[in-house]
Order: structure tokens, then sequence, then C-alpha cells
């Protein structure tokens, strides 16, 4: 097991460099000057547009910028932005948010996905199966930011349930919404995944086995069938962790959410490479750390698997 976290471990480092390589490139090659979009129609001189290339390395070649990024990541500085403001500074201050309506979106469409497939599994072929499987099948058909504007307009607007934005203060109340809609489309696919996956454990030699021995109904259903089932459905929440962690851009832009997305997608817009590799390089670091924790839950969900090799 230890040698297998080191080695996933050290993987790490081939990922971080070609996502951080390949961001970082993209960005390079988008047209137009960052330095000069910052004054609008009111330009400064030549030499004050030039000081500022100097000072966040714009006026080196591309590897050059990379490397002195590469440089800047290891002795954990990640640099200012256009403003001034050290990016640790921002991500402190945007990802608890962020990271917030990750944890309520992962919960509900856990919970309620997990909670709806495992019936689903164990009544197929009668009504409730043939409702959830329409119902989630439109959940995914239907676009998230139509999703989107539809709560935030009957909920936020013509009900005044909740907050039709979250602006500045983002508490739990104000984030519930973004949340519901950040895991609509996940919660769909985690009901179909545990409902085909319950669906098929039911006619497994080992539930037959268990249900023979005279195990009772809930403890078949709960042990046997439901953890054996649940290892599809935990590799695509890991892999979900990830990039909700990551920021959803259009949730947080319906909503007006302060958190990574929203200053991701501002960044792109202002051409600030720094800051958009940055961010970029943390939510690789989440993403990364997030699917080793899934391949370690593995060996809970099914003592089968074993990470000798």
């Amino acid at each position: 097991m230890l040698r297998y976290i080191l080695r996933r471990l050290l993987q790490i480092i081939p990922v971080f460099i070609g996502a951080t390589l390949l961001v970082y490139y993209l960005v390079f090659a988008l047209q137009g000057d960052p330095i000069r979009g910052l004054f609008g129609e009111r330009q400064p001189s030549e030499a004050v547009i030039n000081a500022l290339r100097a000072q966040y390395n714009l006026d080196q070649p591309f590897f050059i910028q990379y490397l002195l990024f590469l440089k800047n990541v290891v002795t954990f500085n990640l640099g200012v932005d256009f403003t001034g403001r050290p990016i640790a500074d921002i991500l402190a201050s945007i990802y608890p948010v962020t990271a917030q309506l990750a944890v309520m979106a992962l919960v509900i469409e856990s919970f309620f996905g997990i909670i709806f497939g495992l019936f689903a599994g164990l009544r197929k072929g009668k009504i409730f199966d043939a409702t959830a499987l329409v119902a989630s099948l439109v959940v995914i058909a239907v676009p998230t930011f139509v999703i989107g504007f539809v709560l935030q307009l009957v909920f936020g607007v013509k009900l005044g349930w909740v907050k039709p934005t979250v602006g500045v203060t983002a508490d739990f109340n104000s984030l519930l919404l973004p949340a519901i809609v950040l895991a609509a489309g996940s919660f769909a696919y985690i009901l179909r995944l545990t409902r085909a996956s319950v669906a098929e454990g039911m006619n497994a030699d080992f539930v037959r086995t268990a249900t023979a021995k005279g195990l009772s109904r809930p403890r078949v259903v709960t042990v046997h069938i439901l953890r054996n089932s649940l290892i599809p459905v935990i590799t695509f929440i890991g892999a979900d962790l990830g990039n909700l962690m990551g920021g959803a851009i259009v949730t947080e832009g319906i909503f007006n959410v302060p958190g990574v997305g929203n200053k991701l997608f501002q960044a792109v817009n202002r051409g600030e490479g720094a800051t958009v590799v940055a961010i970029v390089s943390v939510l690789v670091m989440v993403f990364v750390i997030a699917n080793l924790l899934v391949d370690l839950l593995y060996a809970w969900l099914d003592p089968r698997i074993r990470y000798v090799k």
C-alpha cells in the first residue's frame, strides 16, 4: 500500500508540469496585449508599458516565463496579479467559498443520487425505476445554465425563498440554491450509475448465498449489494470532487458567487497568465489528491482489491 501511495504521489510531478505547461501555452497564445488592456482607451507612455512588462516577465520568451513560474511555485511564491495583489492572498479569500459550495453540492448529489439509485435498482422495471430514469435523463439533457436561470427566477425572484444572487457575503443559505444547480447534473449520473450497479449486483452469486444463509433483507442490501455497487459511483464522485473544487464558471457566474470559477474567468479575459496558471496549478493538485483518496477507498469497499503491484 505504501509503495502504491508513493508511486501515485510521484505521478503528480509529470501531471503538474504537463497541465501547467499546456495552460501557460494557451494563455501565452491569446491575442492582444494584457498590459495595454489594463488601461483601456487611456494608454500610458511606452516607458510605463515596458516597465510593467518587465515587472511581470512579459518581455521574456515563453519558456523563460514558464521556468520563472515553476521557480516561484517551488519557493511557494505564486506571484502577484496585475493589480499588485499576491495571488496566494486571492486564493485564500475565494477558495473557501468554492470549497463550501463544492462540499454542499457533493453532499446533495451523493446522498440523493445513491438513495434514489438504490431504490430504483431494487425496483427495476417498476414505476419508480422508470420515473427515476426519465427524470435523470431530462436533468442530463437540460444545460446547467438553463436549470440555474429557471431556479433563480422561480425560487429567488418569484417566490423570494432565497437570495437570487450570492454577492460578497457567501453563507449557507445563499449558497444552497447554487449548490443544488451545481449538483443537478452529477446527481442524475450518480442515480443512473447506482441503479445499474445495484440491479446487476442483485443477481450476483454472493447475494444469493447471503439470502440463502438467512440474512435479513436490510443487511443483504446494505452490506452485500450497496457496498459492492458503490465502487463505480465512488470513482465518479472522486473525479467530480476535483471538478467541483475547481469551481463552476457557469454556476458561479449566474449567482455571482465570489469563487474560483469567477476569478478564473476574469483572469482569462484579462490575459493574466500568472493568475490563470496559479489557479489551475492548485486545481490540478486538488484533483490528483481527490483521485488518490478514491483509489484508497477501493480497498475498504472491496477487500479483493490490493495495491501490491
